[in-house]
């Protein structure tokens, strides 16, 4: 890494210098995703980005000016596909106009969750996802039902991804060493186009549960109508204890009670 790189702790910058990591982490890819517009989110030095260049549409999203002019020296062959901006509030919508996203990157553990939720938002156009967040937050998105850890983000991802936990990243693969050990998951969007169900309110229902986790549903959604639901069953459990399907089977339960 290049000596004049000031590593700013605000953006949560941790660089990986391990080039095996980085080619695993890439291979990670599948054949159709490097036919889409494969978006690199937060490169940093660039090791990851090395292993990306034969993708044809590649795009770099960099949000520290520093790191844009490094990386516009180092890889003068994307030119204008290096872009300077915030990816929490970059619009893929009008910037990728039809087309189908493939997300990369190693991200900034102080904002993971939000980025994953940014992917969320936009589960129409990014199709897959590959990434490095802090191992504990990777345990959380694939966790399944009856985990401690299994909660709104594993839920509502999991609702519209196929997620899994590939491999773990050592503290001292990175410059400077992180507090916490990394992981790589991957994110297969899955066929299902809209719920079976009102989506809005399946959200709903699905933090407000996790808002009491350690209370039975009956408890944690007394703010919803939810007397003589025929699905009582899923009300005596807690919001951990329920699959994204059984969120739905709720969903549209109380929407019937509920009638918008």
């Amino acid at each position: 890494m290049a000596t004049a790189i000031r590593i700013k702790k605000a953006l949560g910058q941790h660089f990986l210098k391990d080039p095996v990591i980085a080619n695993q982490i890439a291979n990670l890819l599948t054949g159709e995703g490097l036919t889409r517009t494969v978006i690199e989110v937060g490169p940093g030095t660039g090791s990851l980005t090395d292993m990306l260049l034969s993708i044809p549409r590649l795009y770099l999203i960099e949000i520290d000016r520093d790191l844009i002019v490094y990386l516009k020296k180092k890889y003068v062959q994307l030119n204008d596909r290096i872009i300077q901006a915030d990816f929490l509030t970059y619009s893929l919508v009008e910037q990728f106009k039809g087309e189908r996203l493939t997300i990369i990157g190693n991200f900034p553990y102080n904002i993971s969750s939000q980025i994953f939720f940014k992917i969320l938002d936009n589960r129409h156009i990014v199709d897959e996802v590959v990434g490095m967040v802090q191992k504990e937050f990777a345990q959380r998105l694939s966790a399944k039902p009856g985990s401690k850890i299994y909660g709104i983000p594993s839920v509502l991802l999991q609702a519209f991804y196929t997620i899994e936990y590939c491999f773990t990243v050592p503290k001292y693969l990175f410059i400077p060493a992180p507090k916490v050990e990394s992981a790589v998951i991957t994110m297969q969007r899955n066929h299902v186009k809209q719920l079976p169900c009102n989506e809005r309110l399946f959200f709903q229902i699905v933090k407000s549960g996790f808002q009491q986790r350690r209370k039975k549903l009956h408890n944690a959604l007394s703010a919803f109508n939810i007397s003589n639901l025929t699905c009582k069953d899923l009300l005596h459990k807690r919001a951990e204890e329920i699959s994204v399907d059984g969120f739905v089977q709720l969903t549209n339960a109380i929407a019937s009670k509920n009638p918008v």
